[in-house]
């Protein structure tokens, strides 16, 4: 009999692990940020995640993305992790949380 994992669970213990991704130049973490778009898990438990950076021009372009990738493929039960870079629509602040923006004293 095959396990079978629950996918809103799953997405929880994703979150939870995308929490300890932070932003090298603001002290908060990628979520509250508002940089992860979607997260998507299939039920093969492959993930992708749709997120985009502060501006195209961020200095982590390339180790931020790959960081994502590595930390939720050490869950147990994902079998993959992709993540897709966007730029649509633009990052913002209005995109952060209310946790996010009282970190950074914006409230």
């Amino acid at each position: 009999m095959s396990e079978v994992i629950d996918t809103a669970e799953l997405g929880e213990k994703i979150v939870n692990v995308l929490k300890t991704i932070y932003d090298p130049e603001i002290p908060v973490d990628i979520y509250e940020l508002g940089l992860i778009y979607d997260v998507f898990v299939n039920e093969d438990y492959d993930v992708k995640i749709l997120m985009t950076l502060t501006t195209p021009n961020c200095p982590v372009a390339e180790t931020l993305p790959l960081e994502v990738e590595e930390k939720v493929k050490s869950l147990n039960e994902v079998k993959d992790a992709e993540v897709e870079i966007t730029f649509d629509p633009p990052w913002t602040q209005e995109l952060m949380s209310e946790e996010a923006k009282l970190e950074l004293g914006m409230l």
